[in-house]
């Protein structure tokens, strides 16, 4: 068995079943190096509890009232949202197919048998210790021209500002916000990840999977729960803004936490 990290792994559940969320959470409780940090009852909370929490690792039934588990994926990804590694627990298994299409970690069989569980799991710590080992310019969007002129659209205006102006951008249904000293309004790029790369990577830094902030506009950095934290923005309205667990790890060590 891989050798357990030392911080725990965040996981969500997600299963309408609720003996099946139990059994799940204990059997995770036995094995160790795994905190549920939330429930979900169907698919779409468990979208928001993606959204929110951005967990190392989800647990989707497949069959769920009002989003099944492979839709939660692909709604994700429709609102420009990488999921987290993907395990299904599921009594089917005629979705596994589709469900590796959609680069599932794994997919396990009700009744979940613990033995089985501990490999998926070792699987998605494999992944996730890869990850935080990538170099650095791995972890970055590719390249292009750094911009010198940024459009935010408000209202009925098309405003030009310097890009060193922008404070933080983040996406939310598909739609990216762009706060500015002075301004706030809309972006035309699709996803975080093309602003990101017009964007000068030095000063721009990718917070959790629905922010990118500039650095120099942090005001102040506040300890949260389980060892992450919230950055307090400088803009008009002090915007607090969650920092993942994977990247709380890289705020401690570029600021020496």
């Amino acid at each position: 068995m891989l050798r357990r990290a030392t911080s725990p792994i965040s996981a969500i559940i997600a299963d309408d079943e609720p003996l099946a969320r139990a059994e799940l959470k204990y059997l995770l409780e036995e094995i160790g190096d795994v905190e549920v940090v939330g429930e979900a009852s169907n698919g779409l909370e468990a979208v928001e509890l993606i959204r929110k929490l951005d967990p190392a690792v989800a647990f989707l039934d497949i069959q769920m009232p009002g989003l099944d588990g492979l839709s939660v994926v692909r709604r994700l990804r429709e609102g420009s949202i990488e999921p987290p590694h993907i395990i299904f627990s599921t009594a089917y298994d005629q979705f596994a197919v589709e469900a590796f299409r959609l680069e599932a970690t794994d997919y396990i069989l009700k009744p979940v048998e613990r033995e089985r569980l501990e490999e998926s799991l070792d699987r998605a710590r494999r992944l996730i210790s890869d990850r935080l080992t990538e170099p650095a310019s791995a972890q970055q969007p590719s390249r292009g021209p750094v911009l010198n002129r940024l459009l935010v659209r408000s209202g009925a205006r098309n405003l030009i500002v310097d890009p060193n102006e922008l404070i933080f951008a983040t996406i939310d249904g598909g739609v990216i916000t762009l706060v500015t000293s002075q301004v706030e309004g809309q972006s035309s790029y699709r996803t975080l990840e093309e602003l990101q790369s017009a964007l000068d990577s030095d000063i721009f830094w990718r917070a959790h999977r629905s922010f990118v902030v500039n650095i120099n506009r942090i005001r102040e950095v506040v300890p949260w729960f389980k060892s992450t934290y919230q950055l307090k923005m400088d803009d008009k309205k002090g915007s607090e803004i969650p920092v993942s667990r994977l990247q709380s790890r890289r705020l401690r060590e570029m600021l020496n936490l």
